[in-house]
């Protein structure tokens, strides 16, 4: 019964980080470029009671006896599914129709990935975050440019006084990954490489690596499915309410014991 009591234990303390899961994903449902989380569970080590296969008199066992010790939480998964798209009509709001993620440039000099295309000029007319993280590769407007339009392909052009052919001013490179649900969280709608989702591929957009094209005056929503969440709550929460039961059924066996002792 002590068993059941600490497998019960594990339940419940993985159900709860499965609600801060939820949690985190309904409180950025709002949250353009946010990504879902997933949480995933595993099974812990075994107890063999008799281990299969051993000998019993003059037979042999076949199927054994485990007891299971629980279950624990092994990893968050980022669900990369595509966000449904919000029309802004704001010039360097940007979503990307595909697999890639812009890349920024953070204030300790590394490189991170979004999928939030809401940018703005800083005092130099550079293309920025709101966080205030630099596009990469770096993008100036200058102050007098009229017109801007970004194309599906990343061609960022202007209209300049004097001229009457829009200028190019840079172009736009995506990144994309070989395991996207292996980026690591930042916050701020950022990600950054690890081993498990393999090095950034660049590439324009709609180039061969599949990184997708641009949607000028559009953002691209979280990707969170706010009724798929509340049935996860809501599964979390009996899950809880089960493992509960559990311990307060093994501890009237160990009351009734204690009865029997006395």
């Amino acid at each position: 019964m002590i068993r059941a009591l600490y497998t019960a234990a594990s339940g419940m303390s993985a159900q709860q980080l499965n609600l801060d899961t939820i949690a985190n994903n309904l409180a950025n449902s709002a949250t353009a470029g946010f990504r879902q989380m997933q949480l995933q569970f595993q099974d812990m080590v075994y107890q063999n009671m008799i281990a299969p296969g051993s000998p019993a008199s003059t037979s042999t066992v076949s199927a054994g006896l485990q007891i299971g010790l629980g279950t624990r939480t092994s990893a968050s998964e980022v669900i990369q599914t595509q966000g449904e798209f919000n029309q802004t009509g704001n010039t360097l709001d940007v979503a990307i129709q595909g697999n890639g993620f812009f890349q920024v440039q953070l204030p300790n000099g590394t490189t991170a990935y979004t999928r939030a295309g809401s940018f703005h000029m800083n005092s130099q007319g550079t293309m920025i975050t709101a966080n205030g993280d630099q596009l990469l590769p770096a993008i100036t407007i200058p102050e007098s440019a009229t017109s801007v339009t970004i194309s599906q392909y990343g061609v960022v052009s202007a209209t300049l006084p004097g001229q009457t052919t829009p200028a190019t001013l840079g172009t736009i490179q995506l990144a994309n990954f070989a395991n996207p649900g292996g980026l690591t969280a930042l916050g701020g709608s950022l990600f950054q490489v690890t081993p498990a989702s393999g090095n950034a591929v660049t590439d324009v957009p709609g180039g061969a690596t599949g990184t997708g094209t641009l949607q000028q005056g559009y953002l691209e929503n979280s990707n969170v499915d706010v009724v798929t969440e509340f049935v996860q709550m809501i599964m979390a929460q009996r899950a809880y309410e089960s493992n509960s039961k559990v311990i307060h059924v093994a501890d009237d066996m160990y009351s009734q014991i204690n009865g029997m002792i006395r």
